[in-house]
């Protein structure tokens, strides 16, 4: 019996076209459509359109939403896995999103374009075909969810756009790929060992991002003092270090009460509190920061939105950030 998969629609360049003034927009809601008889070889497959939107326009809350059609969808037993077209350039951060929020073992598969559909070349089709069949493959199941690009798989948490252009933007640096996809087969040769779950009702929490720089002056983040944030996320120099001249801010930050996050502007590694003069790790660890393992920037600010709901405590969240 054919597996049945739901294809959730967003939008992207996946759902985009070339107009006559070679600007790529979102002209064809019918263009992934244009793809199911294709996919019908390799399983039941049902489209609906939930947003159509460009990835720029995604927002945490439109995340929760999607979460939350989601879970409507496997309360009724509907499918056997779904799969999410979405726009790339926030296709991780939704990714991860859902990966901390749904509880479900179904095989969640994210993927897209970076060409558009009318262009030579046109590299949605065959990832949204590669994408059913990571989906309604049985290897796929409680893997967390999937990011399928380019006849590769990833684990969301690991994976990251590290090129503008280019198809084989999606890369998952330390890890690599947890899986490929090739004519015949789906093949893993391993996964993430740890999944986590936050059960969440909104993602409406405040949580800027700041990005450390040599000379950075405490005035650009001097301000935030007065807004009402919930968290913070800075990524941080190297091993985990920060200019010593923004230091009395995030004092003042987290004297308010609002934790800080921290993370390395490095893709490779994560931080640790082992330098010890001012604004080196030791010190930020001693304030009450929370050491973030290896996340990027993006998704350390999802994450902490996220565990917001569950605690404030800088002690809870460094346990969850050591995962």
């Amino acid at each position: 019996m054919s597996k049945k998969i739901l294809v959730l629609n967003t939008g992207g360049t996946i759902a985009m076209s070339v107009d006559d003034s070679e600007g790529v927009k979102p002209l064809d809601d019918q263009a992934v459509g244009k793809i199911l008889p294709f996919l019908t070889r390799y399983a039941d497959v049902t489209m609906k359109n939930v947003l159509h939107l460009p990835s720029p326009h995604m927002t945490p809350e439109l995340m929760n939403f999607l979460r939350q059609q989601i879970e409507a969808e496997l309360a009724h037993d509907s499918c056997d896995g779904v799969v999410i077209t979405h726009g790339t350039d926030t296709l991780e951060e939704t990714a991860y999103f859902l990966d901390l929020t749904l509880s479900h073992t179904v095989p969640i598969v994210v993927t897209g374009a970076m060409r558009s559909s009318n262009e030579l070349g046109a590299d949605g089709p065959v990832n949204l075909i590669s994408s059913v069949r990571t989906a309604a493959d049985p290897g796929s199941v409680d893997k967390g969810v999937l990011v399928v690009f380019n006849d590769e798989i990833h684990a969301a948490c690991h994976v990251t756009k590290t090129h503008t252009s280019n198809v084989a933007t999606f890369q998952s640096p330390q890890y690599g790929p947890i899986g490929t996809v090739s004519k015949k087969h789906v093949q893993y040769h391993h996964a993430p060992l740890v999944r986590e779950h936050y059960s969440i009702s909104h993602a409406d929490a405040n949580v800027p991002l700041i990005k450390a720089v040599a000379g950075m002056d405490p005035s650009w983040i001097r301000f935030l003092i007065e807004q009402p944030i919930d968290g913070l996320v800075v990524e941080a120099f190297g091993l985990g270090n920060l200019p010593p001249a923004i230091i009395p801010t995030l004092k003042q930050v987290l004297n308010k009460g609002i934790p800080i996050v921290l993370v390395s502007r490095c893709y490779n590694g994560q931080v640790q509190d082992v330098y010890d003069y001012e604004g080196g790790g030791r010190q930020l660890k001693e304030m009450g920061i929370v050491f973030s393992n290896g996340l990027n920037g993006q998704k350390a600010r999802l994450k902490l939105i996220v565990a917001l709901q569950q605690s404030r405590d800088a002690k809870t969240l460094q346990k969850w950030f050591d995962k």
